[in-house]
């Protein structure tokens, strides 16, 4: 028999473990001894928050991140096709969602090895569930173009889908461009397009605050080098 695996949700920053997963949760992750993750590092750092119990020599640890070569992605899935369950870990939030882990996903579904997502924090939903905007229809684009002049016109061809399609728009932008990020949203939209700054979701410096373009001039928050996801609906 093949063995499961399970899609772990990561912390968003430092807050406690209890607060953000469930105890079951906990419990599958403390029984895994193969993992994927993104940074061998911080996923250690992870299990030891989820319990000072385990044993980190212990665990085997499979590298998924940009420098990952294809090809190797495949022998990964080995202790699934021995038997044995994996868990994939990300830096921060859902692996696979705006994160790696499709790929180990979709080379285990054609494995037929069953997928578990695990409950845990995602920003992109707690973002949209928290903004006031459209929930039903939603989309998220990542990162928007960095180079001079290129941000302003992906912004206006987001806010112009937003109106056409009554969708709400979500992007991200590294935190120590938030404040251009900021600046060139409030230039480029509508005065009556909404906009929801989402900063440090789940933490105890959590901002999550939903106004008018009008509404925000001049009166913007201090969220350089923050993690934050914007949101807009025109």
């Amino acid at each position: 028999m093949k063995g499961q695996l399970y899609m772990i949700p990561n912390t968003l920053g430092e807050s406690p473990i209890e607060y953000n997963l469930p105890t079951d949760v906990i419990e599958i992750i403390r029984s895994l001894k193969y993992f994927v993750v993104e940074n061998v590092r911080s996923a250690r750092r992870f299990l030891k928050k989820v319990d000072k119990e385990i044993e980190i020599e212990e665990l085997t640890f499979f590298v998924l991140d940009k420098h990952t070569q294809t090809n190797d992605i495949p022998s990964f899935l080995r202790p699934l096709h021995d038997g044995k369950n994996m868990g994939m870990i990300s830096e921060a939030g859902c692996p696979g969602v705006a994160d790696p882990g499709a790929d180990i996903a979709k080379l285990a579904h054609e494995s037929n090895i069953r997928v578990i997502p695990l409950v845990g924090p995602s920003s992109i939903l707690m973002s949209v569930m928290a903004s006031g905007l459209n929930g039903q229809s939603f989309a998220f684009h990542g990162y928007l173009p960095v180079k001079k002049g290129e941000a302003p016109k992906a912004i206006k061809a987001l806010e112009d889908r937003s109106r056409k399609e009554n969708q709400t728009q979500l992007f991200i932008e590294a935190p120590y461009r938030n404040m251009r990020m900021l600046q060139d949203i409030i230039q480029t939209c509508s005065p009556k397009t909404r906009l929801c700054i989402a900063c440090d979701i789940s933490l105890e410096t959590e901002y999550i605050v939903t106004k008018s373009i009008a509404q925000w001039k001049g009166k913007v928050p201090d969220i350089n080098k923050r993690p934050a996801i914007f949101l807009i609906l025109a």
